[in-house]
């Protein structure tokens, strides 16, 4: 599950996914609106991985 969180890294460092102007959404080119979905996209990864984890038993002393 660790894992899930390599896909931001993979989809924002390789740029040639997201270097384009088009398409534009709502007058933003492609390059930005796919940056900032990631930000939503993160939070969902992270909270997954976090929620699949098993709690350690020295944490709950």
């Amino acid at each position: 599950m660790w894992m899930l969180l390599l896909l931001p890294f993979i989809g924002l460092l390789w740029v040639p996914f997201y270097n384009f102007a088009e398409p534009s959404l709502f007058g933003f080119p492609f390059f930005y609106w796919y940056q900032l979905a990631w930000v939503p996209i993160s939070s969902l990864l992270i909270w997954l991985v976090y929620r699949s984890r098993t709690p350690d038993s020295d944490e709950t002393r």
